[in-house]
């Protein structure tokens, strides 16, 4: 059976982290897309950033629910920003032609973890 572990932390500046790790896949997507939304809705945050370096696995399900906090980042004009995951989890967005789509990064961006 697959696991998916969410941890979400604040980076000094407040912005949070939400850490992925284990396998984002259907069984575990909208449960996701649910913990992802009460982060979005807690402080209305203007940035949020998206760790997918724990991430071995990714299914389009999984692909699915990172297009939706994509849309909903555009919407609210949210600043998203994904750190890249495995070579896995890099080459399964690259098939699926959406490694465009998103602000990927090695790194968090150091504009983002400086004190508010």
């Amino acid at each position: 059976m697959s696991r998916l572990d969410v941890v979400v932390d604040r980076l000094p500046s407040g912005i949070p982290v939400v850490r992925l790790s284990g396998e984002l896949v259907y069984e575990h997507a909208y449960t996701l897309d649910v913990q992802l939304q009460k982060v979005e809705d807690a402080d209305s945050v203007s940035s949020m950033v998206l760790d997918l370096r724990g991430l071995y696995f990714l299914d389009s399900a999984g692909l699915s629910r990172l297009l939706a906090a994509r849309r909903r980042a555009g919407r609210a004009k949210r600043r998203l920003v994904l750190v890249r995951g495995s070579r896995n989890v890099s080459r399964v967005m690259m098939l699926a032609g959406i490694h465009d789509a998103f602000e990927l990064v090695d790194d968090i961006p150091s504009e983002m973890l400086a004190p508010a």
